[in-house]
């Protein structure tokens, strides 16, 4: 793997936003050609990043921007976990932009979002891959102001209302983000990561820490949607395009939510028990209340937008108990959430694209009309309901495992009860809209271009295969990613070891 390739992870879909920018106005249909080429060579970068790790020293990839050493200046780093974050991100990204070329036809002005996608995309890769905090802040701050400006792309009045709380909301999360990183920086006159690790470790950790650890908590919580820090996501999911509503909820919440709470958590301030008492309980709140909430939704994407808010909470929960079990199943939960909610959200865009309404009330007898949408979407719903042998029942079965195995008997029973609801409403679903009886009969109703369905085809054959990353082959992918959060801040240690 060439040295310049952690670099193009942002370099690439900034080049593709400016382009489209510059170009696209002029000539019809060329953002759809840089956004597909962006995002596929993204993608391929990203598989090549999840076969170099085992050959990197510590497996992990240190790269010295301006050949700065890395306490100094700004670095880049690539490890197991980066590598999986990677590859989900940048997968369900390419999907989508697919999707894209068909349901974004009903918009003018079409290379605006090709361009805001691209800038969202260079912002959770830079998340992923950066070393020090202030640029996790710089990237976050990028992708939700794209995010902000996607979730009002359709200008109506809900559209920008949802959008203004968002953006509240966000403002307020990244208040928080840098005055944790600031209180940080002044007390370990380093931003890097790695090298604030050290620091804390060599320290008494006093009530500074505890109170950044609340701010960090506050701020990441509001970017990840858990309870009670879960309030704009139910706004911004429905009134969003259906593929930024598949990018907020399947990466972009685990990227800037959980994904950069658990690098501070784990490999800077380091884990203890009241920390791990705070996630279980956010993690069974955020299961329970999203769970109940998402069965009385009679809008389509308001249900799936409160089942994300659900199952972000076996995440958070499993990486309260903190066990190596417990890690690796988080971790692979949150890539098979990201697949399957994915494709739930693509399934909401298709029916809604193909009948004008996301109403449980004003659909039904679906079935014959739309196959594939049907078929997908039924894949998708077993599989986020923990029904074997699909993908999502082996990461919510290792997490109950897990929780059995740290004797949190009670909370593991949770957990297998919040899945039974859940199956519970995904069947709500799909009784509602492809088998139950419609009260009006509607004979021009068709199925979704084909640049619709592939997406979501591809994305319902990988849920039923996801299982597979259990198997020994597979499996060392996943074990890489979560090994990283179980060194906790002996992280300093690892990259310290790859710097060249």
């Amino acid at each position: 793997m060439h040295q310049v390739s952690p670099v193009l992870f942002v370099a690439i879909p900034l080049t593709a936003a400016f382009f489209i920018i510059l170009l696209a106005r002029a000539l019809k249909q060329l953002e759809y050609i840089f956004s597909i080429l962006a995002s596929s060579v993204l993608f391929l970068l990203s598989l090549s990043v999840l076969f170099f790790i085992p050959k990197a020293t510590n497996n992990i990839f240190v790269y010295k921007l301006g050949a700065w050493l890395p306490a100094l200046g700004v670095s880049l780093a690539l490890d197991g976990l980066s590598a999986l974050m990677l590859v989900t991100v940048n997968l369900i990204s390419f999907l989508v932009t697919i999707y894209s070329l068909g349901y974004m036809q009903r918009y003018s002005d079409k290379w605006k979002f090709s361009a805001l996608f691209m800038l969202m995309l260079a912002g959770m890769n830079g998340i992923i891959i950066s070393a020090d905090l202030f640029s996790i802040y710089v990237f976050l701050e990028v992708a939700s102001i794209a995010g902000y400006a996607l979730v009002a792309f359709g200008t109506e009045s809900e559209d920008l209302e949802a959008s203004f709380k968002y953006a509240v909301m966000g403002s307020v999360a990244s208040i928080f983000i840098l005055l944790g990183i600031a209180m940080l920086y002044s007390y370990t006159s380093t931003l890097n990561m790695a090298d604030m690790a050290a620091v804390l470790s060599a320290k008494p950790q006093g009530m500074i820490i505890r109170f950044v650890t609340v701010l960090f908590l506050a701020g990441f919580g509001l970017k990840a949607a858990i309870v009670p820090f879960h309030a704009w996501l139910a706004d911004a999911h429905p009134s969003a395009p259906a593929p930024v509503s598949a990018i907020l909820s399947g990466v972009f919440i685990k990227t800037s939510g959980i994904y950069a709470l658990s690098r501070v958590i784990f490999n800077i301030l380091g884990v203890y028990g009241k920390v791990l008492w705070v996630f279980i309980i956010l993690g069974v709140l955020s299961m329970v209340a999203g769970a109940f909430l998402a069965i009385a939704q009679k809008d389509i994407k308001r249900m799936f937008a409160y089942s994300s808010v659900s199952q972000i909470g076996y995440i958070i929960f499993a990486l309260g108990i903190n066990t190596p079990l417990a890690i690796f199943a988080a971790l692979f939960h949150l890539v098979n959430h990201a697949l399957f909610k994915s494709l739930l959200f693509l399934d909401a865009g298709a029916i809604e694209y193909s009948t004008g309404t996301r109403r449980l009330d004003k659909l039904g007898g679906l079935s014959s009309r739309l196959p594939v949408t049907c078929s997908t979407s039924l894949i998708g719903s077993l599989a986020i309901s923990g029904i074997p042998p699909l993908g999502g029942f082996w990461s919510k079965l290792l997490i109950v495992i897990a929780a059995v195995q740290a004797r949190y008997f009670g909370l593991a029973l949770t957990a297998v009860l919040v899945s039974i609801i859940t199956l519970a409403y995904y069947l709500k679903f799909q009784n509602f809209t492809f088998f139950g009886k419609s009260e009006t009969s509607r004979k021009d109703i068709k199925e979704v271009p084909l640049s619709m369905k592939m997406p979501m085809i591809i994305l319902a054959v990988i849920c039923v295969l996801s299982g597979l990353l259990l198997a020994p082959a597979f499996r060392p992918f996943l074990q890489r990613a979560a090994e990283v959060l179980s060194s906790g801040n002996n992280y300093q240690n690892i990259s310290a070891g790859a710097i060249k």
